[in-house]
């Protein structure tokens, strides 16, 4: 396989980095090259105003969410384009990670369900980084087992057709700085878990939401816990069918595992940086011999990362949904981050418990690569489910047995005592 560029691509590429070159944040580009993982490191502005205005810039010139039709935000471009544009834009890629759920999941499920007016208002918007979106999934109660949600949507009782949500979600991504979601609820809890779920979008904004930051290790705040009181939705806004919501939600989660999997940072090419400048008592670590086996190892997993992605891209650009191969780049992204972060701090010796970017941005990008790491192989799916995902639909093995399949949700037990019947 030839992976030079054609005429075309090449065309195409110079006409970006003509565009990058005349209009990129350059006075932004040294904070963006030290950004650690979890942020993008601008810390001389307010890092939401520069993500805003750089996607504001991007979609003024046709290069916001490049795959997307026109008429949607986007440019039409093709998924070889899509990646000559991410290889072109480099750091500065770091400044719409604020955008990623809105542009990689909740996007492509509007894009999927929604009314054509409806795509027609909230799509372009959310291209241009003025509407930011978040996913509202998991819940305290449901661990891994996203069917288990007990967040309740009943129909108003005043006629209206109006949806009245009550519930509590967790471990959402950016919600405290979002102005739209998508949400997963229950409809019926006397069909069972699958067949009973409904999927809505909606303001975060509307009346009877609270949001509450979740302190994390590394010091940060990414995830919040939502609560919903009485929260009402117009039937309008529901995606797909009344009790379809499984099917729907499976639309983002194909893309979900396609975002964090093609997207997620492994850290090897900054772990390699590291070993070519970094002194050990026995010379530079890249000359290490058991080192470069470590090295060697990565640079295969993270090619294979590569072209795994570029997979997944060629099947959308065929018009197909994102399938569960996709399971198989976020599987292994998670854990490679993990084990090279978890190596590099070993390698650095007492210096890498250092979090200071002041005294070395690469001690303090390692150590907060490592304490995010583990949520890597969280969000998304873990690493159980993701394998029970390759296992059965990519490789064809059985399935596990599963005891509550088509029991009525309000039958399952739960906490060694029979589940509520409401």
């Amino acid at each position: 396989m030839n992976f030079d560029d054609t005429p075309e691509e090449a065309a195409f590429r110079a006409e970006v980095r003509a565009w990058i070159d005349a209009n990129a944040p350059r006075e932004l580009e040294p904070e963006l090259k030290r950004a650690g993982f979890g942020g993008n490191g601008v810390t001389s502005v307010d890092p939401m105003v520069a993500a805003k205005a750089w996607q504001k810039k991007k979609a003024e010139a046709g290069w916001a969410c490049l795959h997307w039709p026109k008429e949607y935000g986007g440019r039409g471009a093709t998924p070889i384009q899509r990646v000559i544009w991410q290889q072109e834009e480099g750091p500065y890629g770091a400044l719409g990670g604020v955008f990623i759920i809105g542009h990689g999941m909740c996007g492509p499920t509007v894009m999927a369900y929604a009314s054509e007016e409806q795509k027609r208002r909230y799509l372009p918007p959310l291209a241009a980084g003025e509407e930011i979106w978040c996913q509202l999934f998991s819940e305290p109660a449901g661990g891994s087992d996203l069917a288990g949600l007990r967040t309740k949507a009943e129909k108003a009782t005043d006629g209206s057709g109006d949806w009245i949500i009550n519930g509590q979600k967790i471990w959402t991504s950016g919600a405290q700085y979002s102005d739209m979601a998508i949400l997963i609820t229950r409809t019926d809890p006397t069909v069972p878990k699958h067949k009973g779920l409904t999927m809505f979008f909606l303001s975060m904004k509307s009346p009877g939401i609270e949001i509450r930051p979740i302190k994390q290790a590394n010091g940060q705040s990414g995830f919040n816990e939502v609560f919903f009181n009485d929260v009402r939705i117009p039937d309008a806004q529901r995606l797909g069918p009344v009790g379809g919501g499984w099917g729907v939600s499976l639309t983002t989660l194909m893309n979900e595992r396609l975002s964090i999997g093609s997207g997620m940072s492994t850290g090897f090419p900054e772990l390699f940086d590291l070993c070519c400048r970094l002194e050990t008592p026995n010379g530079l670590a890249i000359d290490d011999r058991a080192v470069r086996s470590k090295l060697a190892t990565w640079a295969i997993r993270t090619t294979g990362l590569k072209y795994n992605g570029f997979r997944s891209l060629s099947a959308i650009s065929r018009g197909e949904t994102p399938g569960p191969e996709n399971s198989i780049g976020k599987l292994v992204a998670g854990a490679t981050m993990q084990d090279i972060a978890a190596f590099a701090l070993d390698l650095q010796a007492q210096m890498g418990i250092v979090n200071d970017p002041e005294l070395s941005a690469a001690n303090a990008r390692f150590q907060a690569m490592l304490l995010r790491s583990p949520a890597t192989r969280v969000e998304g799916g873990t690493d159980e489910i993701l394998r029970n995902i390759i296992a059965e639909r990519v490789l064809g093995l059985p399935a596990d047995v599963r005891v509550d399949k088509d029991v009525p949700f309000n039958q399952i037990p739960t906490s060694g005592r029979q589940a509520a019947k409401s």
